[in-house]
Parts: C-alpha cells; structure tokens; sequence
C-alpha cells in the first residue's frame, strides 16, 4: 500500500516543496524515515504513533517506509509531523494520492493535537511559487498564513480534522480562513527627536541619513548623546511599504520571532546587539543556519553601539550586506542567503577613555592607544559608511538654553516627501530605491550637478585626500540633500553641505 501528498522545509527564506511518499509492506513491524532528514524529522516516528493512537485511529502494523523527497535536500525541523501522520493513515486506507495543489505542514502532540511550527510566511510563499493552491498547517499560525493571497488555507485544530478537510476534498468551508488585509497602520514610537537639546549638526546627519537610506557613524564623548539620537531614528523614517513589509516578515518568520498577535512586521525594525554578541549571531549561521542580526534589520536599522568593541572578524563581515544587500551563509550541507538591506548606525568614542576632544574633561590616552583604538575599524569598513558626525559634549547651561526642537513628525513629513521623490525618479530601475543605492555607473545621470557645483567639488578634491567610492558618496549624499530641499538639480550649496559629513581620519593627525 502506498500513498503520497505534499509539504514543505524553509532552506534560508525560501520554501521547498518536499513529496512525502509513505509504503506499508508485510513483514516485522517497523518505521523507518529517508530522504535526509535530521534528528527532529526521525523523532516525528514516535510522535506520529502515539498522535495516532490517540486520536482513536488504527495504525497499521506492518512495515513503514516513509520517503522525504528530493532525498538531497536537508529535511529539519518537526512541520513534517502532521503529513507523514496523514500519509500513514491514508496508505492505510488505500488512498494512493491526494491532489497535487495541496500541502500539509505541522507539529503534532502526542494527544494528536496540532502545534504551531516557525518559518510559516516563507513556506506558504514557496508553495504559492510551486502552483499550490491550498495548504493544510495548525490553527496557531493562522493569522500568519492568511496574510498570503492566493492560496486556500486550512487551519486545523487536530489529526482528526486534518483528515476530515482532505476526505472532504478540500470541499469543508468550515476550516477555510480568509485572506487578511495588510493595513499599514501608523507606527507609534516611544522616542521622539523635540526631546533632544542641541545637537542641530547630528540632526540633520540624521534627516540625510533617513531620506537617502545612508550609513552614518556617530562619534562623541560619553554622555553627548549618541545612543539617545540612535534611539530615535526609526521615528523619522518614511513608513513601511506593503512590500516591504512582507519581505522583512518573512526573514522574521524564518527566525521564529513573528507571534500571532502580529503575524506582520510593519514598523521598521531597529536592532541593537551588544558588542559581547558572537559573529553568527550578528551575520547569522549555526549549523542549522537561522537569519542574524543583519538580516532581522533588514528594512530598517541596525545600531552597532560601542562599535570599535565588536569583534574584527564581525565588522569585516558587514562588508558584503553592505554592498549587496544581503548575506550568504555557507555550510558543509549547503548555503542560504538572506536579505540585508538595513542602515548602520553605528556609535563610537573618539578614544579608549572617550575624551580626546572634549571641552571639560582631560584625555587620558597616549597616542599610541588611541591609534591602536581607531585602527580597530578599518579604513575599507569606513569608507562604506557615507557619514560621519562628531557629538560633542554640551553644559549644563547649553541643555538649559536650548530651544524646543522639531518632532519626529515633522522631520519624518520632510524624509518621506524626499523618498517619495526618489521612488519617482527611480520608478524604471529595478535595484534601486533610494539614493544610497545607485550604482556607480548611473552617478552622473541621477546626481548630474550644475556647473558652480562641479567647479566647488573639483576644487574641495584638489584639497582632500578622497577615493573614488568617498567621491561617489559625496555626489549620493549631495543628492539626497537637493531631494529635500525639492531641487532638481545639485547645487552648490548641496555639495558644500555633503563635504560636511565626510570622513575625517584622525590618525593621520595623531
């Protein structure tokens, strides 16, 4: 007797349709599980025995062979519970073949109750790409589920009525969820940018940084206020898309991190891991490889505090997310990649006891150790990041005097305006999106500057020490300004403002 349905296993972000195909035999009683699976899926034996048992039904004594294939792809996790439980049964039953646009995904217990399982948004989004069209998976991921159009999905409480909605074919309404809009409601933030006094300088970095989508990197004395600016950027950027919405929730699906009160991420997500945090856990990887820090902020920001204190080998890796916008892990059973398209902000002293440079308190370090320090950032590192703004300490009295700042609000009004210039401007590019985003070979047909602007930046270059990737920031960053100034052109004026922000290496004056 055989019987076959299909299911699905996450590799990375993307869900790969898995038939799992069940033969019953005569012979000495046995259960056995092919096709590459891990330790989890070759535990599913007992949990499918004891789930059938008591759910009331008949497990059949004979020899089991369950196949999982294609056999040379990793099978992990316990989502195949519920379709090799189904398929015993039906092979049972003499049931050879459920229709091939359906699929079944769960976690069962012993009692035969379903448990919902993680990576669901994925999966369902790579069944939908395989012509699926209705998928059986726990009621606990309903929510979760129903966010994808175009497929039927089955939420089921149990074993039993997995079977009940299958022997219906598929014809049960009553297990069938509708489709939940994705209505992007305003974010409410905790933090808001008229709670910071002074720092008008770091302020606008911070309104660039927002509009363009670029890197910044905030250096300062402790207690100037680089985290409590860092706190406060995700108030000032533009609101999620629907797309970008799914796109981030389906990288925190695969992690785990979607509950079912929110099976949607719609604020922009901003990670801050401790510098203490290790490499896969920043990049992502293990031997089961889950989606890290740079991965879960995609869309949004990641904020490395204390950023010379992470390890080299980290930092050096932030190169590719960097550039590419996303990040390839590679193991021994294969390699996945995850999307990574986020904001470094990063925050940093101007030394080892962070006051070189401070107007009240005296620098205790030598040279050497502040040379040593800087140099734990690379200079490759830095010159990715389009900009750097020093934080200096304000008195007492200066906190005092400082007038009331703008909101979020009306910092945000004037970012999203920019963006949605830019989404106009680049409406016929499929890659880009944002100012920090173009290429290259496109620079001089999107950042084309007037001729005072050009005659200033040649000269400004005569004068600095620049590369040629510090020259294409300026003229992205120079965009990004006459975007927000509603200018069609770059000015003068523009450039002027974007040399502002450039880096600065302090070692060369140590």
């Amino acid at each position: 007797m055989y019987s076959v349905l299909f299911s699905s296993v996450l590799n990375g972000i993307e869900g790969v349709l898995v038939k799992v195909e069940v033969n019953l035999l005569k012979g000495i009683p046995s259960f056995g599980i092919v096709g590459l699976p891990d330790s989890s899926v070759k535990e599913s034996r007992d949990r499918v025995q004891a789930a059938i048992y008591n759910s009331g039904l008949e497990f059949p004594v004979k020899k089991i062979t369950v196949n999982l294939a294609p056999a040379d792809v990793r099978k992990e996790g316990t989502s195949f519970d519920l379709p090799i439980a189904v398929s015993v049964i039906l092979a049972s039953r003499g049931i050879k073949k459920v229709t091939e646009d359906a699929a079944v995904i769960g976690e069962l217990s012993l009692d035969g109750t379903c448990r919902p399982v993680s990576g669901v948004l994925p999966i369902i989004a790579g069944l939908k790409a395989k012509k699926v069209k209705k998928i059986i998976l726990p009621s606990g991921n309903e929510n979760e589920a129903c966010m994808i159009k175009g497929v039927r999905v089955f939420p089921v409480a149990s074993l039993r009525q997995t079977l009940e909605v299958i022997l219906s074919d598929f014809k049960n309404g009553r297990f069938l969820c509708e489709n939940i809009e994705n209505t992007q409601n305003i974010p409410e933030y905790e933090f808001d940018f008229n709670e910071i006094k002074g720092q008008s300088f770091a302020r606008r970095a911070f309104e660039i940084s927002a509009a363009g989508s670029h890197n910044i990197l905030l250096s300062g004395p402790p207690g100037a206020g680089k985290t409590m600016l860092a706190r406060r950027y995700s108030s000032i950027m533009p609101d999620m898309t629907e797309e970008e919405s799914l796109q981030t929730s389906l990288v925190w699906s695969a992690a785990g991190l979607l509950s079912r009160d929110k099976p949607v991420v719609k604020e922009r997500p901003f990670r801050s891991p401790h510098h203490t945090a290790s490499h896969v856990a920043i990049v992502g990887g293990g031997s089961d490889p889950k989606p890290g820090e740079v991965s879960l902020a995609h869309n949004g920001v990641l904020f490395l505090d204390e950023f010379p204190e992470f390890s080299k080998k980290t930092v050096e890796s932030l190169r590719q997310p960097i550039e590419d916008g996303f990040v390839t892990i590679s193991r021994m059973k294969g390699s996945v990649a995850y999307p990574s398209k986020f904001v470094l902000l990063g925050a940093m002293n101007p030394c080892p006891c962070g006051f070189r440079g401070d107007r009240f308190r005296q620098c205790t370090c030598s040279s050497g150790e502040v040379r040593k320090y800087l140099a734990k950032i690379s200079g490759p590192i830095l010159d990715r990041i389009d900009i750097h703004v020093d934080v200096p300490s304000l008195s007492f009295e200066e906190i005092l005097e400082s007038k009331a700042t703008e909101s979020s609000r009306d910092i945000k009004s004037r970012v999203t305006e920019a963006r949605s210039i830019q989404t106009k401007r680049f409406e016929s590019e499929t890659n880009i999106l944002c100012n920090s985003q173009i290429p290259g070979a496109k620079l001089q047909k999107y950042c084309g500057l007037e001729n005072p602007a050009m005659s200033y930046l040649t000269e400004a270059l005569k004068k600095l020490t620049m590369t040629a990737r510090a020259y294409d920031k300026v003229l992205r960053i120079s965009r990004t300004i006459a975007d927000l100034d509603s200018s069609h052109v770059v000015k003068r004026e523009h450039v002027a403002e974007a040399l502002n922000y450039m880096q600065v290496d302090k070692r060369r004056f140590l």
